[in-house]
């Protein structure tokens, strides 16, 4: 318990218990909604706290198996928390938005990633310049800089994941749709307008605000990572 209490308290203190206005509100939320101020849902941190623990400890199994996780955060306040961890996890990512079939379609984003690879090599190598004009070379300039916007954080996706980190399911439900669809596990940080019935470990809590976001995100990289070191 005393852990648990510290664990509330930290939310608290990282804003973490402010949700959106009460007309914004999901039905699947509604009970872990503490009380309404000023029309603004307050969500009820400690069972915010217990969502969190059991999260952690799927996260930490799954880190003890060395098991991938893909993490999906596209909103503004979430891309740098979301890339952080995944780079320090070594673990995929998704930081600007979804293509759809990631998972669904994942043979064909492969080739992509595929071909993303081959043309960092070539450039690397040098071939591009032996074997491509200056026109040819800005053609494929351009073609390399929209493949590294949508899959540099997929390249290192070799199959399907073993669960998905979400930031706002709410923003993500194509990654939501796919990962349900294949029956791929969720953890998601869903504040109280997202629908969290099909999210596997739902943790409800502000996802809009820079401080609650890092501070959940970082609670799941590092329960994955003492799960690792286990």
């Amino acid at each position: 318990m005393p852990n648990e209490n510290k664990l509330a308290k930290e939310l608290f203190a990282a804003g973490a218990h402010f949700g959106y206005s009460r007309t914004r509100r999901h039905p699947s939320t509604a009970k872990f909604v503490f009380a309404t101020k000023n029309k603004v849902d307050i969500i009820d941190i400690e069972k915010t706290a217990d969502q969190l623990t059991a999260a952690q400890a799927f996260l930490a199994s799954l880190g003890e198996k060395g098991k991938v996780v893909f993490f999906v955060g596209s909103k503004p306040e979430a891309k740098d928390a979301t890339f952080a961890a995944a780079e320090s996890l070594g673990m995929p990512y998704v930081t600007t938005r979804w293509v759809g079939g990631i998972l669904t379609n994942f043979p064909e984003i492969k080739k992509r990633t595929n071909r993303l690879e081959e043309l960092r090599a070539a450039k690397i190598s040098g071939d591009l310049q032996k074997k491509y004009t200056k026109k040819e070379q800005l053609l494929i300039a351009r073609e390399v800089a929209k493949m590294e916007n949508l899959f540099s954080g997929v390249v290192s996706l070799k199959g399907l994941p073993d669960a998905m980190i979400i930031v706002d399911p709410r923003k993500e439900m194509n990654a939501v749709l796919e990962a349900k669809r294949l029956g791929v596990p969720t953890v998601a940080l869903a504040s109280t307008d997202c629908d969290i019935s099909d999210i596997t470990y739902p943790v409800v809590a502000n996802d809009a605000a820079r401080a609650s976001i890092e501070f959940i995100i970082k609670q799941f990289a590092d329960a994955y990572r003492g799960g690792k070191s286990e």
